[in-house]
């Protein structure tokens, strides 16, 4: 079945978003198989966020990457649809239609080929040069899984293993074709770059973006900074350390309980006209079954 292009420009939800349907058509296989660990790991908002904020500091760190994310998006300027846009291509990628997948990470592709430039130091940099798009995927595979594994589900080493195996998919269709595949290769890409990561006003800068400008909903509000510390609790010791974040970034030990008790509860939660919920729908997974891990 040949689905219609997506266009990026015209078909927009009433917040500005691509309109994507995740809901049809009936019995449709996504790029992963419903009994993955990305389809468990991608449905919990909380380990989500969590995840999200430590990929993208992970990222900030890298000159290159920094770069590119700072000059070529509207981040700076309007964080929250930043934010939601690649949420929702995330969400895509996972349980959208195959087809719609593929659409949409091509779009995604030829957007990255208009950016490139120089860092301030002179670093050239392009935003599908190989080399960082399998730091890009490292970071996000890091961040997703052992969010999800620390903060609401633990996941055995095989099973992250099979995690970080599994997100191949996705990151060869981005052009990420170095991109870690277990836990150890991860680890290992991690160290590879210790030499370049460093501190940079940015990632300070992304820090007060995500306590003070973006909003959760509800009553998960008066928790946003929690969360966003865990987000810097899952970074590894030494670039905690690198990237010069204090004390104050941390979580006691009763903060950790608190963030692995919301994400437990949000994994055992179904959230109707969430991409999960639809998708599960879609292809006839009984929710107790996504939801009853």
């Amino acid at each position: 079945m040949n689905a219609e292009p997506i266009n990026w420009a015209a078909k927009r939800t009433s917040r500005g978003m691509p309109s994507i349907d995740f809901t049809s058509p009936a019995g449709a296989p996504a790029l992963y198989a419903p009994d993955s660990i990305s389809w468990r790991v991608f449905k919990n908002p909380i380990s989500l966020f969590i995840g999200g904020v430590a990929a993208v500091l992970l990222e900030l760190a890298e000159p290159r990457v920094r770069s590119g994310v700072w000059g070529h998006s509207i981040f700076p300027t309007d964080p929250l649809t930043r934010i939601r846009r690649t949420g929702l291509a995330t969400h895509v990628t996972f349980y959208a239609p195959a087809n719609v997948a593929r659409q949409v990470i091509k779009g995604v592709v030829r957007m990255h080929d208009k950016v490139k430039g120089e860092t301030p130091g002179g670093l050239p940099y392009f935003a599908n040069d190989p080399v960082l798009l399998d730091w890009v995927q490292a970071t996000a595979s890091y961040g997703f899984i052992e969010a999800y594994s620390r903060f609401a589900n633990t996941l055995s080493r095989a099973e992250r293993d099979r995690a970080y195996a599994e997100s191949e998919i996705g990151g060869q269709l981005f052009g990420a074709t170095g991109a870690p595949r277990s836990v150890a290769e991860c680890e290992a890409q991690v160290e590879a770059m210790r030499p370049l990561l460093e501190p940079h006003p940015i990632v300070d800068e992304f820090l007060s973006i995500m306590t003070t400008r973006i909003g959760l909903k509800g009553p998960l509000r008066p928790l946003q900074r929690l969360l966003v510390r865990a987000g810097v609790e899952l970074l590894p010791e030494w670039v905690i350390e690198r990237l010069e974040l204090g004390p104050e970034w941390r979580l006691s030990g009763f903060e950790k309980r608190l963030v692995r008790t919301l994400g437990a509860i949000a994994d055992r939660i179904p959230i109707p006209g969430t991409p999960p919920y639809q998708a599960a729908k879609r292809v006839g997974l009984p929710l107790r079954q996504l939801y009853g891990h």
